[in-house]
């Protein structure tokens, strides 16, 4: 058997890895500043993470989530204190799709309807929610009429005022990236999400902040959408949730009461997966990290902005896009050929930065060094 030919993968083994910066089977060194879409937060192979999922794997290994944990319970209480939310529930789940599909369900039995606003450019992880089918932003139209899923174009809220206003009473729930990844580090403007939670209040729709790859400490603030002011009903989590370790969940307003069967998961919640959620939000508190995301993607984006080849940057914090005109489509090849830097990139032509949230002014340095020789040949 093979594998299925679905990634362009980069002839690059690595065998090794810590902190920003990672070697290959030759022995060569890189700096990584994409940490797997956004996976890697508190930096590769942490002491104190490597600490803790090994002292589990002594205890009890894996093991299942159908009997308590307390770990389940410390994490939530972790959770909620670091993201201020001490009044929201936790569900454990696997994934950012699981996550999400989990809190779509959750809106649908709260409100007992099926239509989901989603926005152009997103992705959520389900196939029905990953592109918008029209190039008209002028156009409601579902995906497909069996998802009642409606894409409507990204901070246009005349559009979502005449969305509700045609289908308020069926719109069970409107999901949004507080910064758009895949999309192309689109950030929500502050007044569209304060609508949106206006209307959600008005029409009793249940208001989604994805936050898989734009959440857990990235921007500066635990959540992107937490600079806004306002609270979702339903936040979704996953990716730096467990810095390369499997592990999602959903952050659930108290206005949502439990039942059982209510919601599901094989693996969610295991030992494993929260001794390394653990691990990652006492590094993120021990080391005060949510702020140096804060002040070394400040210094970035003020050091980026004074690159006259940049076409745009965009973004907040260390969910960073840098945007060239076509005839440097090469940058990012040539950054990690040639200077041994990984990025990852949203097209068209925008490098994406996602690194560790522990990064320093002398990671920063290089990569803006890197970036300098390449755009000045």
């Amino acid at each position: 058997m093979k594998l299925f030919d679905v990634y362009p993968l980069n002839n690059i083994e690595i065998v090794k890895a810590l902190d920003s910066t990672v070697w290959d089977a030759d022995g060569n060194k890189y700096l990584d500043l994409y940490g797997g879409h956004a996976v890697i937060s508190i930096g590769h192979t942490h002491p104190h993470y490597v600490r803790r999922l090994t002292e589990q794997l002594n205890k009890v290994g894996f093991y299942s989530n159908s009997v308590i944990i307390s770990q389940q319970i410390e994490l939530a209480e972790k959770l909620g204190n670091l993201s201020n939310k001490p009044d929201y529930q936790l569900f454990l789940c696997n994934s950012g799709a699981e996550a999400n599909e989990n809190a779509l369900k959750l809106a649908s039995f709260y409100n007992k309807r099926k239509k989901i606003i989603a926005f152009k450019g997103a992705f959520h992880g389900r196939t029905s929610l990953a592109v918008s089918v029209t190039d008209n932003p002028k156009i409601i139209a579902p995906v497909n009429e069996t998802d009642n899923v409606t894409f409507l174009p990204f901070n246009d809220e005349q559009a979502l005022e005449e969305a509700f206003n045609s289908f308020g009473t069926e719109i069970s729930s409107v999901i949004i990236e507080g910064i758009q990844g895949v999309g192309g580090i689109w950030e929500a403007s502050k007044s569209f999400l304060l609508k949106i939670r206006s209307l959600c209040d008005r029409y009793d729709a249940v208001y989604i902040a994805d936050s898989v790859q734009c959440g857990y400490g990235r921007t500066g603030q635990f959540y992107a959408h937490d600079y806004a002011g306002v609270e979702a009903d339903i936040y979704s989590m996953a990716k730096g949730m467990g810095n390369g370790f499997p592990v999602g969940g959903i952050s659930i307003s108290p206005k949502f009461k439990p039942w059982y069967g209510e919601l599901g998961t094989t693996f969610g919640g295991n030992h494993l997966a929260c001794a390394a959620a653990l691990a990652v939000l006492e590094v993120m508190q021990q080391e005060n990290l949510m702020k140096n995301a804060e002040e070394i993607g400040n210094y970035l984006i003020k050091e980026l902005n004074q690159i006259p080849q940049i076409t745009e940057i965009r973004g907040r914090g260390l969910m960073i896009g840098i945007e060239l005109s076509e005839e440097y489509a090469n940058v990012k090849k040539d950054l990690l050929f040639k200077h041994r830097i990984f990025t990852g990139e949203a097209k068209p032509n925008v490098i994406r930065l996602l690194p560790a949230l522990n990064i320093n002014k002398e990671h920063a340095d290089q990569f803006l060094a890197a970036l300098k020789t390449e755009l000045n040949k």
